[in-house]
């Protein structure tokens, strides 16, 4: 199937009698007719739910959906993105290892590796993603286990050249993980160009509506694990009286003792609920990528054009510096976040923010509305000027979050307050 019709049919298919829509099967608990079939689950010698803090099956539905739309062998959803993006790696990294991961990553990323990850004993490199791969290889060492990117980065939208980390990681032994959030599979699929691991926000874009949070893991079932490099996945696991993750598992593996071993134990796991309003969200997110491509594209010239805007930063503009990685990794659209400076900094960006009246001020990006923040004045109002300008962080920078709405009327708002 095509992505758009993988976006409605995958996962959950009805069978005769059966419900149309995704059931919501609300229950923590699974019986079964004897104790050995329970022991076998637990053994993990069948396949099965046994309690939904592991598995249920409305979320295995939507896991399924997803994993069929980034074309990788599995997927493990997960209570949000930060969660998937450390059981990614923590999945795989211990105390003592390294993994190394693009500058220009979300924030909040950020924060989970050089803070929180570094008090377990994991250590993290930050690299340019534009750096040479003679650069790069400079920032491996003895015990590196992975290369950490975004395809379209937030907030900086920079767009990463996924091939040449591929390359590089490979040669290295290590897997390429990348957050495919902002564009999703729709708009890009990781995995064809040589990524190993794909995660997902999917409270962004693929909700869609500012519901719920959640996150997701896609293994492409791709990478070799038995390399020396990886025991946790090669050597027996004393937890399930000794099975080895690649012989039991096979190609899925990785998403296998993420699941079994970090979920079973971190309590991570989404609600039926939450999934099938993911599920929701997935179903028109084909049309909604598009709709955010084009309205954002349209809104990007539009400030593209104005004396009052000192620059406009999305890669689907023919002067954007990413332009030409964009036209090979995201020909279908670039998404619909936007970051512009207006002239007069801090207190022009203010007034024009409070003189919107259909885009929305909210700390959140990827939803059907159109929403801005004004990080100087808002996420990052502790720094000075000075501190913003060093941080890479113009006072009189916006992010604009281009919804569904139709484009003229999201344009003649911004008119409005930049008059």
């Amino acid at each position: 199937m095509k992505k758009e019709t993988q976006c409605i049919h995958g996962g959950y298919k009805s069978g005769n009698g059966e419900p149309l829509a995704l059931p919501i099967y609300q229950s923590t608990t699974y019986t079964y007719d004897s104790t050995e079939h329970i022991g076998k689950l637990f053994d993990l010698a069948v396949e099965g739910h046994m309690y939904s803090r592991i598995s249920n099956p409305t979320v295995a539905f939507v896991e399924k959906k997803i994993a069929e739309l980034e074309g990788g062998v599995a997927a493990l959803c997960t209570t949000s993105g930060q969660a998937a993006s450390f059981l990614s790696l923590f999945n795989i990294l211990g105390a003592g290892d390294h993994f190394i991961t693009a500058s220009t990553i979300y924030g909040g990323t950020v924060n989970l590796f050089a803070v929180t990850m570094k008090k377990m004993g994991i250590e993290c490199t930050f690299v340019n993603p534009e750096a040479s791969e003679e650069e790069l290889d400079k920032a491996f060492r003895p015990n590196t286990k992975a290369v950490f990117g975004e395809t379209l980065a937030n907030p900086a939208l920079n767009v990463l050249d996924i091939e040449k980390f591929a390359v590089i990681a490979h040669k290295h032994g290590v897997p390429l993980i990348i957050d495919n959030t902002f564009p999703t599979p729709v708009l890009c699929r990781p995995i064809e160009h040589g990524a190993d691991i794909v995660i997902h926000s999917t409270t962004k874009y693929m909700d869609g509506h500012a519901i719920q949070v959640g996150g997701c893991i896609v293994d492409s079932g791709n990478f070799d694990w038995n390399n020396s490099n990886y025991p946790e996945l090669t050597t027996p696991d004393e937890s399930y009286h000794g099975l080895i993750y690649t012989e039991a598992f096979g190609k899925a593996a990785y998403i296998a003792k993420a699941r079994v071993q970090l979920v079973r134990d971190l309590g991570v796991y989404p609600s039926a609920t939450a999934a099938f309003y993911l599920d929701l969200g997935l179903q028109t997110l084909h049309i909604r990528m598009q709709r955010h491509s084009e309205n954002a594209m349209s809104v990007a010239r539009f400030l593209e054009q104005s004396d009052k805007i000192e620059s406009v930063n999305y890669p689907g503009l023919e002067s954007n510096k990413y332009h030409q990685l964009a036209k090979k990794y995201l020909p279908d659209g670039c998404a619909g976040v936007i970051s512009f400076t207006v002239k007069g900094g801090r207190e022009a960006a203010i007034k024009l923010m409070d003189s919107l009246q259909l885009c929305k001020n909210v700390v959140h990006v990827a939803t059907v509305h159109s929403c801005v923040l004004h990080p100087a004045s808002e996420t990052h109002r502790q720094l000075s000027d000075e501190q913003l300008v060093a941080a890479g962080i113009n006072p009189g920078l916006i992010r604009l979050s281009v919804g569904i709405e139709n484009a003229q009327d999201i344009i003649e708002d911004l008119k409005r307050g930049l008059n």
